[in-house]
């Protein structure tokens, strides 16, 4: 069975939404599909995709062939969580002391 990531339209006419989806890739475009993994809205600007990435990784490793869309949202969204500053956890050490 040939996997592929690829984009599954949803929204109203004039109003499109995708959701990126493992599907086999005798599959239409908006049948039966493996599992869900992301979403990706054009209309909106910026930021306009979710993906988890864990899931990208692991179907990749399986063999499966992202389209050409799914591997530039892809590649933003590596680069937008590369961008996020981790900030460091407060340890108790750091917290202020009580006043008696």
């Amino acid at each position: 069975m040939a996997v592929s990531i690829r984009l599954r339209r949803e929204g109203a006419l004039n109003r499109p939404y995708y959701k990126v989806v493992v599907a086999d890739s005798r599959s239409p475009r908006d049948g039966k599909f493996i599992e869900i993994i992301g979403t990706y809205d054009p209309k909106k600007t910026g930021h306009n995709s979710t993906l988890k990435l864990d899931r990208v990784d692991h179907w990749i490793s399986k063999g499966a062939q992202p389209s050409d869309t799914v591997r530039s949202l892809i590649k933003k969204n590596r680069k937008q969580t590369a961008n996020v500053p981790v900030e460091p956890a407060q340890t108790v050490a750091e917290e202020p002391a009580a006043a008696e």
